[in-house]
Formats: structure tokens, sequence, C-alpha cells
């Protein structure tokens, strides 16, 4: 496995609808390897093909739904209660030619940032839930219903197989205030 560069705006690999994945062999599942270490070293939560400056219709996402419901309770020796929550383990997702097939009509705005546009955050809306199909690494049919941020995540990187960047469709861009450290 290796590191990929990722490419940045205004690079045109980012603007061109990427190619169907027609070939499963060994380069691929290389690719598929080094997009995953990719977005895990960036850090961040999903990677399209075009961003690593590959024009095919590939896409790794990697999340945990945070879930209040899973807490558990824990009584310290004093006496005192504290409050544990597990940590909730990543899901990885490997979309080959992806495609929407349902949406819902719920939409919701949220902020989102992008490894190809560093520096810019932007207020996106988004439908709130998906179902999916795909195929997976090994070219299987997969279908996924997906909802909230995951489903934001998908939207965002199967835009990035579609030319389309966060910028495009975001109400409102910004760049972060860097936090000022106190030195006291």
């Amino acid at each position: 496995m290796a590191l990929r560069q990722i490419v940045t705006l205004p690079d045109p690999v980012l603007r061109r609808k990427a190619k169907p994945v027609t070939n499963f062999g060994r380069e691929l599942q290389t690719l598929i390897d080094d997009m995953i270490e990719t977005m895990r070293e960036a850090p961040g939560v999903g990677l399209a093909a075009p961003q690593v400056g590959i024009s095919e219709r590939l896409a790794v996402i990697e999340y945990a739904e945070e879930d209040d419901e899973d807490e558990e309770t824990e009584v310290a020796s004093e006496g005192v209660e504290v409050t544990i929550k597990p940590p909730t383990p990543k899901q990885l997702y490997v979309l080959i030619n992806p495609e929407i097939v349902k949406a819902s009509e719920e939409k919701v705005m949220g902020i989102e940032g992008c490894l190809s546009i560093p520096g810019l955050l932007g207020e996106v809306e988004r439908h709130e839930a998906l179902q999916v199909k795909a195929l997976n690494r090994h070219g299987k049919p997969v279908k996924l219903k997906v909802a909230g941020w995951l489903a934001r995540i998908f939207q965002h990187e199967i835009d990035h197989l579609n030319g389309v960047v966060f910028t495009d469709l975001a109400a409102r861009i910004w760049q972060p205030k860097e936090e000022i450290e106190d030195n006291v």
C-alpha cells in the first residue's frame, strides 16, 4: 500500500465525469487499498478516485455513526457516577460504479469540507436518506440504505464521480478561523 497525492482544484480531473470501472484485477485492488490508506492519513471520512487523479467511478468511505443509546454507566470507587460510551466501530465502504436509486424528500443543511478544497467550508443541503446500489471491491452487487451524516458523505463522494464539488452546491462558503492557542 502507498499514499496517493490528493489533487486539489483547479485540477481538471475533479471536473470530469468519471468512467465506470470494468476491470476488477490487481490494479484496482491496489488502488482501493491505497485510497483507504490515503483517506485515513489525510484524515478524511471519504475519498473518490478523481481526488487521487484517477477518473474512475470508485469511492471509499469510512465512518461511524454516533449512537447516544449505547451509553454505559459505571460507578467509580469514590461513589462518583461516570458515564462511559463505548467507541462505535467505523464501517468501511468501497463503492464501485455507485448510483443513488432513491433519495428522501427530506433535506437537511450541513457543513462540509473537502480534502481537494483545503481551507474552505460550506453549508450544503443534502437528502437526509438514500438507497444506493454499487459494486463492492470484488464486483459483487450491493444495495445500501444510509441516513444522516453517512448519507451526506455518500452524496459528497458520488458528486465527485460526476465532476461536482461541494462548493458548487453550497449556500454559503467560508474560511474557518484558525483556533488561537492559549499560552497561559
